[in-house]
Order: structure tokens, then sequence, then C-alpha cells
């Protein structure tokens, strides 16, 4: 499941991620205010990171009770709370320097996968979220002796840059404009900031776990 069937448009699985990244977008100049950088951002992601900037506002206000979207099998199929399918992606934490890191995953690795990657195939880059988002879903339920997060939005954005370090796996970045590396590596460094920083890294690796899935299978 690679990345999209450019040559059959009647199969909504992917081709090749190398394939894809061809595709070139006119949407990536420079936006000359934070409005017109939010204007140009493509359809998924910014709804996405809406909600998830919404969720984060309103639980910082305690405008919202977060039982009611973080994921829960039996409510699901016992009450059909149906929402929680998507809610629980939908929130990566309050304020913090976590939740802006995730947030930037979204902004920078996914604009890039729905912008260049999935160039003019916005419901092929919904499908790769729903197939990364599949995947987590049930892992909870498979290693319950296991503490996960109720919410896997977190997972899925890691999955974002998984998913472009495999993309552009030669290409010069670093962490925190401090440490250099390739691309390829990044998913590895970023998770071991995340213990040096003394957060759990499971998250992270559902997320490696989820995009290696979709990017092989």
């Amino acid at each position: 499941a690679r990345l999209p069937n450019s040559a059959n448009s009647s199969s909504p699985r992917p081709q090749s991620i190398r394939a894809g990244a061809r595709a070139t977008s006119s949407t990536t100049t420079m936006a000359s205010s934070p409005g017109d950088w939010y204007q140009s951002l493509p359809p998924v992601c910014k709804a996405w990171g809406t909600a998830c900037m919404a969720s984060a506002v309103a639980s910082q206000l305690g405008m919202i009770d977060l039982s009611m979207f973080h994921w829960s099998l039996p409510l699901v199929i016992k009450k059909f709370q149906i929402w929680r399918l998507v809610t629980n992606f939908c929130f990566l934490g309050r304020f913090s320097f976590p939740f802006v890191v995730r947030m930037m995953m979204i902004a920078r690795y996914g604009v890039f996968l729905e912008q260049q990657t999935f160039a003019g195939r916005t419901a092929d880059f919904l499908w790769m979220l729903l197939i990364t988002g599949g995947v987590l879903l049930p892992v909870p339920t498979l290693f319950p002796s296991v503490s996960f997060s109720p919410f896997a939005g977190a997972s899925l954005a890691f999955a974002l840059l998984y998913l472009w370090s495999r993309e552009n796996p030669n290409a010069n970045t670093s962490i925190m404009g401090m440490v250099s590396m390739k691309a390829f590596y990044l998913p590895w460094g970023m998770m071991a900031l995340t213990m040096v920083m003394g957060g759990s890294v499971v998250p992270d690796f559902l997320g490696v776990m989820a995009g290696h899935l979709y990017y092989f299978l």
C-alpha cells in the first residue's frame, strides 16, 4: 500500500510513495501572513489541525469532557458512540511542548504529503489516514496489559513524520535546529528526544508501526 494508484483511478489503494513524490504542487508558495498561510493549507490537514487546536483550547478552558471523545471499543460497539472513531484522533493534549511538536508534524509533514506526494489526490491522502488510523485503533484491545493513551492523535501525527522520512530519506534535516541528520533517521531522533525529556515513546513507536505497515504492505 505504498501510496496512490495514479494509473488506475478506480482503485483507492496507493501505488508508491516515491511515485507520488514526483507530483509538485503550486500551493507551496510563501504565505504573506498567518491568515494567508492558513487559507493555503490543504483541506484534510487544515480540518484535522483545526480540530486539534479547538479541542486543546476547549480542554484548557474546561469546556469539554474528554471522556466523551477518547477511544473506547466497548462504548463504540455497545452504545454506538461511533464519533469516537474520529474524535480520538483530534486531541493531541493540552497546550505544552509535546502538543506544539505534534501540531508541527501535521503542519509540515502532513501538509507536504497532502500537497506533493498526494497532489490532486485528496481522497487517497484521506484513505492513507484511515488505514494508519485503523491500524492504531485495535492496539489497546490486542495488548490490554500495556498502558496506552486513550487518544491516538499523537501516534497518527508521528506516522506522518515517518512517511515523510521514507519519502525523503536523504534530505538534510535537524531536531530543533540543533542535531543535524538525514531525514531517514528523524523518527528515531525524535523518539530519543522524547525519552530525554522523560516522555513515553509508546505513541511514537505506534506511529512508526502504523506508517511502516502502510508503506510496505
